[in-house]
């Protein structure tokens, strides 16, 4: 059966409709209500908490490179609405607007700077603020450019019902992924075809079980992924 896209042109409240049609959310008390209210408790604690690292991180960034500290990019999220995502600016500013949605290892665009706080993700922290707005959750599927949730399948599609993540599953699976790309001789091809698709499958999963447990566990393990300098030198000294 050949793939179904989305109309490109296809207005939020259309593509709001298709998505109301093919829904894999999973509904309960935890959905409903607590996973809101675990959303703003920690991310508007985390943003208090983190603000002394915020300002470092800012002044690190104006320290090195010309343009601004946070960087802000289109992508879709509950119900095909668009939003503007939040990360501290890891690259440098480009004059043009047709560089690749993805970054692989090596990227001569990162900065120095940048390179530290995409592998320890801290340029994501800025997301807390999307996750206080509500536009994004803690956990959830991964928010994609518009262009690629154009070829969305109507069964990948299902994902945009939940709010999308700051982290997920498939973030932990793939969380070498700039190394993995890398290795490709097209890495944007290899990335629609192979990894994205695989991505949807493991959050169309995650959506079929939430629960407070389940969560409370992805996010422990974002973190200890992310700043255990240890696991990262174990993946490099494995794949020598």
């Amino acid at each position: 059966m050949p793939t179904q896209l989305l109309n490109r042109e296809k207005s939020p409240d259309g593509l709001r409709a298709d998505v109301e049609q093919h829904s894999a959310f999973t509904k309960s008390f935890y959905t409903n209500y607590g996973k809101r209210a675990l959303d703003i408790l920690s991310a508007t604690a985390g943003l208090i908490l983190l603000l002394p690292v915020f300002g470092f991180v800012a002044f690190c960034i104006k320290l090195t490179s010309r343009g601004p500290v946070l960087y802000r990019q289109v992508r879709t999220g509950k119900d095909g609405l668009p939003f503007q995502i939040l990360k501290f600016r890891s690259m440098l500013m480009q004059k043009s607007e047709k560089d690749l949605s993805i970054t692989v290892a090596g990227d001569q665009r990162v900065t120095a700077i940048g390179r530290l706080l995409r592998r320890c993700k801290v340029d994501e922290l800025p997301q807390f603020g999307n996750v206080v707005r509500g536009d994004m959750s803690l956990v959830g599927p991964r928010p994609e450019v518009p262009l690629y949730v154009a070829e969305y399948t109507p069964e990948q599609r299902m994902v945009l019902s939940a709010r999308p993540w700051i982290t997920d599953p498939a973030s932990l699976a793939y969380r070498h992924e700039e190394e993995i790309l890398a290795d490709q001789k097209d890495p944007e091809h290899f990335y629609r075809t192979q990894i994205l698709p695989d991505k949807l499958a493991r959050n169309l999963a995650y959506l079929q079980k939430i629960t407070l447990r389940n969560d409370i566990r992805i996010i422990l393990e974002t973190v200890s992924s992310s700043f255990l300098l240890s696991e990262r030198l174990k993946h490099r000294a494995g794949s020598r």
